[in-house]
């Protein structure tokens, strides 16, 4: 299990000064972020944007007639995961062993580690996992001979009886994991179906590889992927070599995760198939780089709108040493920045009251670089100025490197009002 994280002043952002509280009762305590109650730099979720994303994707996915399994990695968060759980999704997606018991305490029945297993220390921990949650259906993917070779070779000096419910990963050339030809994959879907180590339970890819934010590529390229995917899963179901009673295919990241769902739907003749979509940041969107892939789900999908950014880093100028240059106290431990800068998208003055509203920051506010513990913010001189005590919220792309420097975040309303927390365990 995971025990409920109780907030003092080891965890960064909450004060000293307070007394400590577990994450699920900070809402009651009638705090609002601007009080300046909370420690600078502090991350927040905004709650109705988090909302409104979870409903739309479970919205998304109904429509389409698959099943959701979110990518765990993105947020590690016990409290997440049961909202997604809750919301209707069909199980959890991880990384890694480690991951996966985090996702298992929070409740998930269904889960699949979309990586290859082949240490004897992830082995051992998964037969333990499994063996403490039998009711759970956990896969994770096999892409080579080699690969087959070391579960088998663990199964027999283990003695184990353990037979692993296994995806066979069809890859992308020059990218990650995978087998790279048919004829690869369809003889390792034979040596699959010979071996007693592994139950063949369907086939996986990733097409996030593939996106490049230009829709006729990105739809063409994916195609293709989804064209061989297909092909593949139609020569196995012709040689009968699936281990159990249900074929699973499961693809999707966060960026052109529509293009993939001809594939989740594709049905075989010899058994039901379950299409499972793996997106993960869906949940918190971000503020550029899946913004911009979010634009053309739109266009194909004929969406006027579709998922809001939920996710902020909130710091102080503390500095403005010079015309056109502020300091903010939050910088590459705090924040997201191997896509593109923090991009400052709301401000609330010094002196502002509670009641006020929060303002969207001036166009001329940008950050141009990053230390460890701040971040440089331009300015036009004759524009508005920043001022010293006053709050930058700091909007991010890729959320999934923010989580992971933070051991919780505030969920905060539109007005600043601090109604609950999530923690994280990375």
């Amino acid at each position: 299990m995971n025990p409920e994280l109780v907030l003092d002043g080891r965890c960064k952002g909450y004060p000293l000064t307070a007394t400590p509280c577990a994450v699920s009762q900070l809402g009651q305590l009638g705090w609002n972020l601007l009080d300046d109650v909370l420690s600078y730099p502090v991350a927040v979720l905004r709650r109705p944007a988090l909302q409104h994303n979870l409903t739309w994707m479970q919205d998304f996915v109904q429509r389409k007639g698959v099943a959701l399994a979110p990518h765990g990695k993105t947020t590690l968060s016990p409290e997440l995961f049961r909202m997604q759980l809750q919301a209707g999704a069909w199980g959890l997606t991880f990384a890694n062993v480690h991951q996966l018991r985090v996702g298992l305490a929070a409740g998930a029945k269904n889960a699949i580690i979309a990586n290859q297993l082949v240490s004897d220390a992830d082995l051992d921990g998964l037969n333990f996992l499994l063996n403490q949650n039998p009711q759970a259906r956990v896969c994770f993917l096999v892409d080579s001979l080699a690969q087959l070779a070391c579960l088998a070779d663990w199964k027999q000096r283990r003695q184990s009886p353990r037979c692993w419910d296994v995806l066979l990963e069809l890859g992308i050339d020059a990218y990650r994991t995978g087998c790279r030809t048919q004829e690869q994959a369809l003889a390792l879907a034979q040596a699959m179906h010979e071996s007693d180590a592994v139950c063949l339970g369907g086939v996986e890819c990733y097409e996030g590889g593939l996106g490049r934010c230009d829709n006729a590529h990105d739809i063409e390229a994916i195609s293709g992927l989804v064209r061989n995917v297909k092909s593949l899963v139609q020569q196995i179901d012709a040689l009968n070599l699936w281990g159990g009673d249900e074929v699973l295919l499961s693809a999707g990241g966060s960026a052109v995760f529509d293009l993939v769902i001809p594939l989740l739907k594709l049905q075989v003749k010899s058994r039901p198939v379950q299409g499972v979509l793996r997106s993960g940041c869906y949940l918190t969107h971000d503020h550029w780089n899946y913004a911009r892939y979010l634009k053309l789900v739109e266009l194909r999908e004929g969406l006027s709108a579709s998922l809001r950014p939920a996710l902020e880093v909130w710091a102080k100028v503390q500095s403005v040493p010079e015309p056109g240059l502020a300091i903010l106290s939050a910088g590459r431990r705090d924040l997201s920045f191997d896509q593109c800068m923090p991009m400052p998208v709301r401000w609330a003055a010094k002196a502002q009251k509670v009641a006020e509203p929060i303002q969207a920051t001036p166009e001329s506010w940008k950050v141009q670089a990053l230390s460890d513990q701040h971040a440089h913010m331009a300015f036009a001189p004759e524009g508005v100025w920043p001022q010293v005590g006053d709050r930058v919220a700091l909007g991010i792309s890729h959320p999934c490197t923010t989580f992971d420097k933070w051991r919780w975040m505030a969920l905060i309303e539109d007005d600043g009002r601090i109604s609950g927390a999530i923690s994280t365990h990375f």
